[in-house]
């Protein structure tokens, strides 16, 4: 979620709960009497005359109705406004001045690794995407290892490749995530002979 996003949400939600706060305490201190006390333009009944003249006034179908689609793009902005959004757009390189902005799309890197890292013995498949996760990028890659890998040399690769990302990003604040998981059934490899 963006950062306008929450700072609006935090926002409205103050906004709402002094509205319901304020609505509550008068409500509780209306019959009593303390809040014609407060303020003795306080009415002792509450009508309904004024709003039942407005309901039927020639203008609040149109006015009705548009408030009504305001509410429906409101609510579809706020829901879009709230989807997660964990994909990573192009990331700023190092060297980049006033005379020119650096940019790479981290998905192709990230694609190289998971290759680079299925061509590890042991390893089946690999994938790879870019995240943005709790204020970081990471580089997501998941492997699926064959039963018998030698974990020694998956991990050997892992950090390698790792490594390279890193610098081939050339940014310190990307971190790379591997998921190993193991194949639940055993496929038959290709024999060299």
């Amino acid at each position: 979620m963006r950062r306008s996003t929450l700072v609006l949400d935090r926002l409205a939600a103050l906004v709402a709960g002094v509205v319901l706060l304020g609505l509550g305490a008068a409500l509780v201190a209306w019959p009593t009497g303390w809040l014609a006390d407060q303020w003795p333009g306080t009415p002792d009944r509450i009508s309904t005359g004024s709003a039942d003249d407005v309901v039927t006034a020639s203008w609040w179908p149109l006015a009705s109705g548009a408030a009504g689609v305001l509410a429906v793009v409101l609510a579809a902005w706020w829901l879009l406004a709230h989807l997660p959004r964990r994909g990573v757009g192009a990331l700023l390189l190092s060297g980049s001045d006033r005379s020119g902005r650096l940019v790479l799309s981290p998905a192709g890197p990230a694609d190289t690794a998971a290759s680079v890292f299925a061509e590890t013995p042991g390893v089946r498949s690999a994938r790879g995407h870019v995240v943005h996760e709790r204020g970081a990028t990471v580089v997501d890659l998941t492997a699926t290892l064959e039963p018998h890998a030698d974990l020694t040399d998956v991990v050997t690769a892992s950090d390698a490749v790792a490594a390279d990302l890193r610098t081939v990003l050339g940014r310190d604040d990307v971190t790379t995530r591997i998921n190993l998981t193991v194949a639940g059934h055993r496929r038959s490899l290709p024999r060299v002979h």
